[in-house]
């Protein structure tokens, strides 16, 4: 493909893109993947070269693009090269005249510039880490790094791994054998922060894949009991495939019915010794792997979020017995996800108290700590752990 041709398949994918975002469509990774299985003809560096000029331009603009079209030439006007690829010719797209307007460059949505520490910005659209947990229940985590190539230990999760970008991890021998989970280091802390141990009743409030619950299992030698639940059928049908292959056959699933989760969830009132609440939130902390997604959050969209947590955490409380831990957290940098969430529920909950975390990442927020990409090498996460007097 010439660079015209690349230019005009990465305008039609950013229409795609942004007409998702703006519906609550899929995500751009799997709309790329959609798009060039049905174009066969483009090669393998072609893929390579269309994916990183759709990306660049995302990466560029903090509101959404009135389209591709807008998207790519704000990004050409930044880059020669890519601008002499507006040529008009077959297949490419048509020249920039003068006066044409392109999507100024920006890092965050206007109306959210002022709620994120400036300090945080730019460090939330680098390229994410890729990052592993070994399963010690089965494998040492020095015995492991042996076995992946320039693989180093994370800065703060005692089990955590670090890779270089690209690595094929489940091409590996160490996945296929159940000895590692791909997780940042920061979703690894949160579990962390659960301090599962073996005999214990945990619940996993919203456990989606289950990624966390792996770590809780894990923590706890496959002992105990272990309760993931969610209101996603697809995502929660995603953990039992991953249990089997890390040897952690023994999870209970609940579905919930959303509005109705306290009624599914009656009999462990009480008899939680711990319960994580990973909650749903705006993902703000995530925009490194999925800078798209800052296109998708509105004010009502965060209001709506907001509602959800306090709700979820409403839910948890009772279900903790007298001494337990109720362990919360969101991938998001916003105080009202946050910190203010837990400020809430400690005002209208005088049981619970905020308890020390058991890892020095972070900073204190709150009751809790945030973590984030510039100062941690995480992604953006806020977690605190209460205890049940």
């Amino acid at each position: 493909m010439t660079p015209g041709a690349r230019a005009q398949a990465a305008i039609e994918l950013l229409d795609e893109i942004i007409a998702a975002a703006r519906a609550g469509g899929a995500a751009a990774d799997t709309l790329i993947a959609r798009y060039f299985k049905t174009r066969r003809y483009a090669g393998s560096k072609d893929r390579r070269a269309i994916r990183d000029l759709v990306y660049r331009a995302i990466r560029r603009a903090g509101d959404p693009p009135a389209d591709g079209r807008a998207a790519l030439v704000g990004l050409a006007r930044e880059d020669d090269a890519l601008a002499a690829a507006f040529d008009g010719s077959p297949h490419t797209p048509a020249p920039i005249v003068p006066d044409e307007p392109g999507t100024p460059p920006g890092v965050l949505p206007g109306w959210l510039a002022e709620r994120i520490d400036p300090a945080e910005h730019a460090a939330l659209l680098e390229r994410a880490s890729l990052d592993v947990r070994v399963n010690r229940s089965r494998a040492d985590r020095d015995a492991v790094a042996a076995m992946l190539a320039d693989a180093v230990p994370t800065r703060f999760a005692p089990q955590g791994l670090r890779l270089p970008e690209g690595t094929p991890v489940e091409a590996g021998d160490a996945w296929t054998q159940g000895l590692i989970e791909i997780q940042d280091q920061g979703s690894q802390l949160i579990a962390l922060a659960a301090q599962a141990r073996p005999e214990m009743t945990v619940l996993d409030l919203c456990a989606g894949a289950g990624g966390k619950t792996l770590a809780l299992a894990d923590d706890m030698g496959g002992q105990g009991r272990l309760i993931a639940s969610d209101s996603n059928r697809a995502r929660l049908s995603r953990l039992s495939p991953r249990a089997e292959r890390s040897g952690f056959g023994a999870i209970e699933t609940r579905l919930l019915d959303p509005g109705r989760e306290a009624e599914a969830l009656a009999d462990l009132r009480e008899g939680c010794d711990v319960v994580l609440i990973d909650a749903p939130c705006s993902g703000t902390g995530t925009w490194r792997r999925n800078p798209e997604a800052r296109w998708r959050l509105t004010p009502a969209r965060l209001a709506q979020l907001t509602g959800l947590q306090a709700h979820l955490l409403d839910i948890a409380a009772p279900l903790v017995k007298p001494g337990g831990a109720l362990v919360y957290a969101v991938c998001s940098l916003l105080d009202e996800e946050g910190a203010d969430q837990l400020a809430a529920l400690l005002g209208r909950n005088d049981r619970f108290h905020a308890a020390d975390l058991p890892f020095r990442a972070g900073r204190a927020r709150g009751a809790g700590r945030l973590l984030s990409p510039k100062y941690d090498g995480t992604d953006g996460f806020f977690v605190a752990r209460l205890v049940r007097a």
